[in-house]
């Protein structure tokens, strides 16, 4: 048990040190994911009032069709949305409810 505590205690040292070497290359890796994580945010958002679909959700954010869709695969992937009842020929996307509450 001694020995699965101390090995915490290096990878957390570990960890420690790369993330004070990679100061820079971490703040640029946030700022580039600024926009992805406003966007992803917006989506939430929107879909809080109820499944919609890829082109109502394009449309009601002002972007395109191809940038929703990109949001709406990778939150289905990572299970935070999920298809819905078919409208016409598309899909409509909505949240999983046991999220846990923020960004």
């Amino acid at each position: 048990m001694i020995e699965v505590s101390e090995r915490k205690g290096e990878i957390k040292t570990l960890l420690k040190r790369l993330r004070s070497e990679r100061k820079e290359q971490l703040a640029a890796a946030r700022e580039r994911n600024k926009p992805v994580a406003v966007l992803r945010r917006k989506v939430k958002k929107a879909l809080v009032d109820g499944p919609q679909t890829v082109p109502a959700l394009a449309a009601a954010l002002s972007v395109t069709t191809d940038e929703v869709l990109w949001h709406v695969a990778a939150m289905r992937a990572y299970g935070l949305v999920v298809e819905d009842e078919a409208d016409g020929d598309y899909f409509k996307y909505r949240l999983v409810q046991d999220q846990k509450k923020g960004g």
